[in-house]
């Protein structure tokens, strides 16, 4: 991706000079971003300050409008304009929800780790070491960390707060968005205002845990995130089939309620060329839910849900994104490091060239004695 914008003499966006300017592959680190929390911007905030430690050396040193500009340029490119007059509808829809649906429980609106969190996962967080998160998870199979995380409490009020949601949406005939394309019941809890909520999680909680377990996918600049529930069961979807999601790293966490079946089953972590190959035996993994537990996987990671059997089951997805890391993944082709198939496919090619070599080893040495 070209981007489009860089700085002047004179610490203007000159448009025309741009074509050949892209990110920086490395950030800057001893620079320290501005703030763009005050401005009227088309994406979060949080995205803007996050990648303008990777803007050129250029750009670092013009006004905060500037910067800003800039990184618009890159963004917009990941949004046609027809994707952006839907992201405008969207707006629009999420405000008049706000407006009209009165929460029930104000308490969840806002992070309170005390009341959230179970005091082990609160303590590996509040320690921030790699030791101190490796303490309070398991990793049963590569890639998929498991760990308790809400409070019974929490979890209760959640429910309590998307039912009362459903609630109004009944009583109001509010035709709302599904979570995703691939589920029909459940609700985006970003669109009823538990946004600020869930990017204090991502931000404070889960970005620590992806710094550490998922650098290679961009686990340490994650910040943009899509937060939403899923229901299973009678009345409700049944399953989930086979698929990677939209975003760099997914936290899974069972909220309830008493359900049978439902399995997660795992199937290789895939880039975008690789997603739709075959399978390994030592890439199957299966998984079943217990409430209040998390499952942190990479987004990449190929997977599904088998039928709930029995009763109810809602989960809380939170898909945390990171733009650095996709504007970086277009300057690449090789994704060996998380990639399966990527991986496969270097090491065949290794062991091709070890091998030519050696033959070649083989004949001269023949030559040599003959």
């Amino acid at each position: 991706m070209s981007l489009q914008g860089s700085a002047s003499g004179n610490g203007t966006v000159a448009a025309a000079s741009t074509a050949s300017l892209r990110l920086r592959l490395n950030p800057n680190k001893e620079h320290k971003p501005d703030g763009y929390e005050d401005m009227q911007l088309d994406f979060s905030p949080n995205i803007f300050s996050s990648l303008e430690r990777y803007l050129p050396p250029s750009m670092l040193n013009v006004t905060r409008d500037e910067k800003a500009k800039f990184m618009r340029e890159i963004l917009l490119k990941y949004l046609p304009l027809g994707e952006r007059n839907r992201a405008q509808k969207h707006r629009e829809y999420r405000e008049r929800i706000i407006a009209n649906y009165q929460p029930l429980h104000l308490e969840l609106y806002s992070v309170d780790p005390a009341t959230f969190f179970v005091p082990t996962f609160l303590r590996a967080i509040n320690d921030n070491t790699e030791q101190s998160y490796r303490s309070i998870v398991s990793e049963p199979f590569p890639g998929i960390f498991i760990f308790d995380i809400f409070q019974t409490h929490f979890c209760e009020l959640l429910l309590s707060e998307i039912e009362n949601f459903e609630k109004w949406v009944t009583e109001t005939k509010f035709r709302i968005m599904h979570p995703n394309t691939m589920n029909k019941f459940g609700a985006v809890l970003d669109d009823f205002g538990l946004e600020t909520m869930l990017d204090k999680l991502m931000e404070g909680f889960i970005r620590p845990l992806s710094r550490v377990f998922f650098a290679e996918v961009g686990g340490s600049t994650l910040d943009s995130h899509h937060g939403f529930v899923v229901e299973y069961g009678k009345d409700r979807d049944v399953d989930l089939g086979f698929h990677v999601d939209d975003s760099e790293v997914t936290l899974n966490v069972c909220l309830g309620k008493q359900f049978s079946g439902g399995e997660l089953f795992f199937r290789g972590v895939r880039c975008e060329k690789h997603v739709n190959t075959g399978s390994h035996s030592e890439e199957i993994f299966d998984y079943s839910h217990v409430p209040g537990r998390a499952v942190l996987h990479r987004g990449r990671h190929r997977h599904g849900a088998r039928a709930t059997t029995s009763g109810n089951r809602v989960n809380l997805l939170l898909w945390c994104r990171s733009s650095v890391f996709r504007e970086m993944k277009l300057y690449q082709k090789d994704f060996s490091s998380w990639c399966g198939e990527c991986n496969r496919e270097k090491k065949e090619r290794q062991r091709s060239t070890v091998a030519a070599t050696k033959l070649d080893l083989f004949w001269r040495e023949g030559e040599s004695t003959a």
